[in-house]
């Protein structure tokens, strides 16, 4: 039972300024993935945000979405959503584990994504989870990227040297060289 347990929720995320979100959806179970649609948006526009929807084929092609339009466009965080239904073959592993990967490794790479992606056994399972009002994912997800950019703000700077590279004042070239005996 969903209901049974009881979970420590953040307090909403706070912006001194407007965010703006990419949802990027895989409507292969449009019921359901209206459903983690509608709890997204609401959270979103709960902060004053905006958001933008582009609908892929599958959950496989958010990532490569989010990838796409962190290179080439201006938002603030994305929410994957979509919703993968174990089948009698083993493509629900290779969905499940490749699209939670890659949009782990997007969001170490600094992207603040909300994953509200679904991965459940049946389809009563999925309803729990994308129901408005009860535990819906999507609002989740929204609440998890907000969260990221809220961070990312807090910590904005100019970028860690990291390694073997460092500003020319921090470590100054030697000028001269001094006569040394040969070994």
């Amino acid at each position: 039972m969903a209901n049974a347990e009881q979970h420590f929720i953040l307090p909403r995320a706070t912006f001194d300024s407007s965010v703006k979100i990419l949802i990027v959806r895989a409507p292969y179970y449009k019921d359901i993935s209206d459903d983690l649609l509608a709890g997204a948006t609401t959270e979103i526009e709960s902060v004053g945000g905006s958001w933008e929807l582009e609908d892929v084929p599958g959950a496989l092609e958010i990532p490569t979405a989010i990838g796409i339009a962190e290179r080439l466009s201006n938002f603030d965080g994305y929410v994957a959503l979509g919703c993968v239904i174990r089948g009698e073959t083993t493509h629900y592993e290779t969905v499940c584990n490749d699209s939670s990967r890659a949009i782990q490794l997007l969001g170490l790479q600094g992207l603040c994504i909300g994953n509200g992606i679904l991965t459940v056994e049946n389809r009563k399972q999925a309803e729990s989870r994308a129901n408005v009002d009860d535990q819906n994912k999507g609002s989740g997800a929204a609440a998890a990227a907000l969260h990221l950019i809220a961070l990312s703000r807090k910590w904005n700077r100019q970028a860690k040297n990291v390694g073997f590279l460092h500003d020319a004042e921090e470590a100054p070239v030697v000028a001269a060289v001094k006569d040394t005996p040969n070994a």
